[in-house]
């Protein structure tokens, strides 16, 4: 019989934030998405004083002040090296993983003796928190549909071990009935509603619910959804998911840009980053797409947006040239006398990398070009994002988003590790 297991890290972003700052341990603490807007993830003493997911964070001052709540810009650097630590201990106890999202994972369990799932799996749990201090929960059912509601279970029970095991049998029918319709996986709000309109209000309801009827009135994957809740598997374990089909990177301005110098750099940011994450997936992009947007909650400003598309000669990766292609398609776009809010870069029309048809016009020496870009990636990954950069990137940062609650990146830059005192008091790396 399968057994999966999902591993989920505890409120994950507010968790890394604390890993490096005991005195927060207890506090309430929120952190705020790009340009510090809204709320995006919360510790179980911010939840507790009501503050919601997607929260405006003006709109939250008072009770920020009135509690002390602890406020973080979002620090995606330290929550992506963080994931990569916590994963790779989760690895070296179970090796078969598929990495679901930054805080998730699902793990192949049939090798794992049925009688030791929980003590291994809370071995392993501890051995994360000891190795990485994030807190993590642990689900183990027949499927991962199953595993996801036993995850939910070792969260409701925050006084438990932080392991729950879950079956497919009569027994766990009043366990199904206790979960909400909106907490099974892959259940979206226009789902739940529907689900509820027609008396589908559990897990429980949902296991029991005719099959083509939700065949029809959902799709397959809510049939193999309600398969899944009954211990029938119906989604296996995706060790190497498929590749992105498109990349996009775009961004919010802390600012509104009314000069196209200062948007240009912004859209070779974007480029450059896109091509890296081509590159790490070992794609490459045959169409980019440049869009811009003035700010559309401000009817006292003229209102504009637009985009541009190229179709490249050859699908490729290369930063130069996507950034020389992204900085033409956004000038054909630009017009004077907006204020631009928002912009980005989509690459879409992907492919493998190699083998790759060229074109009986390109110009690019593409063999060339893979060893740069490789020295390139090899360089910025061991001494920091951007230390080898496109110089129409330019240096100044005047468009980057605003982070005015930022944390140091403690474990990918030098300069920015975490201090200690030693009992002299004096202040040490």
């Amino acid at each position: 019989m399968s057994l999966f297991a999902l591993v989920d890290c505890n409120n994950f972003y507010a968790s890394c934030e604390r890993v490096f700052d005991p005195s927060i341990e207890r506090r309430p603490v929120v952190v705020l998405s790009n340009n510090d807007g809204c709320v995006v993830a919360r510790s179980n003493e911010a939840k507790a004083l009501g503050i919601g997911m997607g929260q405006p964070v003006f709109q939250l001052r008072d009770l920020i002040r009135e509690h002390g709540v602890v406020v973080r810009s979002s620090n995606y650097t330290l929550y992506d090296d963080m994931s990569r630590r916590v994963f790779s201990t989760v690895q070296s106890f179970f090796p078969a993983m598929e990495s679901y999202s930054i805080d998730e994972a699902f793990l192949d369990l049939d090798e794992v003796p049925s009688d030791e799932l929980v003590d291994s799996a809370t071995t392993m749990r501890s051995t994360v928190l000891q190795w990485t201090g994030i807190p993590v929960s642990v689900g183990i059912g027949p499927t991962k549909t199953l595993a996801k509601v036993a995850n939910h279970l070792a969260k409701r029970d925050r006084a438990g071990p932080g392991v729950a095991r879950i079956d497919a049998t009569s027994r766990s029918d009043l366990t199904l009935s206790s979960v909400d319709i909106g907490d099974v996986w892959g259940i979206g709000w226009r789902w739940k509603r529907k689900l509820v309109e027609h008396g589908i209000r559990t897990a429980l309801d949902m296991k029991q619910a005719d099959e083509r009827w939700l065949r029809r009135h959902l799709n397959i994957i809510g049939a193999r959804t309600a398969r899944e809740l009954r211990g029938v598997p119906a989604f296996q374990l995706d060790q190497e998911p498929a590749p992105k089909k498109s990349i996009v990177r775009s961004r919010s301005f802390a600012r509104p840009i009314d000069d196209w110098d200062e948007l240009s750099r912004a859209l070779a940011s974007f480029a450059a980053r896109a091509a890296e994450k081509l590159r790490d997936q070992q794609s490459a992009a045959g169409v980019l797409t440049v869009y811009v947007s003035t700010n559309r909650f401000r009817p006292d400003e003229p209102r504009y947006a637009n985009h541009a598309t190229v179709r490249l000669l050859t699908p490729t990766n290369d930063t130069p040239t996507l950034v020389r292609h992204a900085r033409e398609a956004g000038r054909r776009i630009w017009r004077e006398g907006f204020r631009f809010k928002k912009a980005g870069v989509r690459c879409s029309a992907l492919q493998p990398q190699r083998p790759t048809q060229l074109h009986l016009f390109d110009a690019l020496d593409h063999e060339r070009s893979d060893r740069i870009m490789d020295v390139m990636d090899r360089v910025n990954r061991t001494m920091g994002s951007d230390t080898i950069r496109s110089g129409s990137m330019g240096t100044g940062t005047a468009w980057i988003t605003r982070r005015e609650h930022a944390s140091p990146r403690y474990t990918t830059r030098w300069n920015e590790l975490p201090e200690a005192r030693t009992d002299g008091g004096r202040r040490g790396r």
